[in-house]
């Protein structure tokens, strides 16, 4: 049962996740990009503040300096550039996108924290790039790139750059709701600051919008996050990043219900990356 509600948690967490991409977009319709991004962490922060609170996890100030810097890399500029993106990709690129993080990751852990990737990563790695490149193009001879897909790159990039800061940065001796709560916080205020720089005023959503808006910060945010870190704390990283291709499984067939199926490039594409993830996790899980 223990191993079952594990894998539970871990499918809701990529599930969630997968489900914002398709969000996004009546979000983005109704409150833009600037908006929607600062609307989803106030909620998402002020809900991660009060169950430290119950808790009794004290966010201490003087980790001002990592939570500022995480804050800013793992929600600020993640969320940013993916509200960005979304204006113009589609949910399925932005999942697929997204789908190469793990590579991402180990990437940039090699590049800061001198953590050599190993055979089968570097094997992997050009794989996945191949199937972003197939889904950002498209179908043979349309050599154009979306400016939303190039900003989900850059999200994605951000978000693997936080991976990285957090095995370096993260207070140690802090309590795990407690860190997220302050990072959280950290990235609702940045968000916010450049909605209101970028000239932007608060919308009131409609329903619709609202309901979304509300899922992507609860579901997409609070919860996924407990989901995810209760899965790995029993999982490990390397098997949990094998539920990560849920995510943009998950986008797919949510966009087929909205009927809008997957072209022929981007189901290619979805079948290289999801293996070049599925091979390169599986592999550092064998040796680990």
């Amino acid at each position: 049962m223990n191993h079952f509600k594990t894998y539970l948690m871990a499918t809701m967490a990529a599930i969630f996740w997968g489900a914002n991409f398709n969000l996004a977009r009546p979000v983005i319709a109704e409150m833009g990009p600037y908006v929607a991004g600062a609307s989803r962490y106030v909620l998402a922060a002020a809900v991660m503040v009060l169950i430290a609170q119950m808790r009794k996890e004290a966010i201490p100030a003087q980790h001002w300096k990592a939570y500022l810097t995480l804050g800013v890399v793992g929600v600020f500029g993640f969320n940013l550039f993916f509200f960005l993106g979304m204006e113009t990709s589609s949910a399925i690129n932005g999942a697929l996108i997204m789908a190469l993080n793990p590579l991402l990751t180990a990437v940039l852990g090699y590049v800061i924290l001198r953590d050599r990737p190993s055979t089968q990563q570097l094997v992997a790695f050009p794989i996945g790039i191949a199937g972003v490149a197939i889904v950002v193009l498209g179908a043979g001879a349309q050599l154009t790139i979306a400016v939303g897909d190039i900003y989900i790159l850059i999200a994605s990039l951000n978000w693997a750059l936080y991976n990285v800061l957090v095995k370096k940065m993260m207070p140690k001796q802090v309590g795990g709701i407690a860190n997220t709560a302050g990072i959280m916080t950290v990235g609702a205020m940045a968000l916010s600051i450049a909605a209101i720089m970028h000239g932007d005023h608060v919308v009131v959503p409609t329903i619709h919008a609202g309901a979304a808006l509300l899922t992507m910060s609860l579901g997409g945010g609070v919860l996924a996050y407990l989901f995810w870190n209760a899965s790995i704390s029993n999982l490990g990283p390397s098997k949990a990043a094998i539920f990560m291709n849920l995510v943009p499984v998950t986008t797919m067939v949510i966009a087929a219900f909205e009927h809008v199926p997957p072209n022929h490039a981007q189901l290619l594409g979805a079948m290289l990356v999801i293996s070049a993830v599925t091979f390169s996790s599986v592999s550092v899980s064998k040796t680990a």
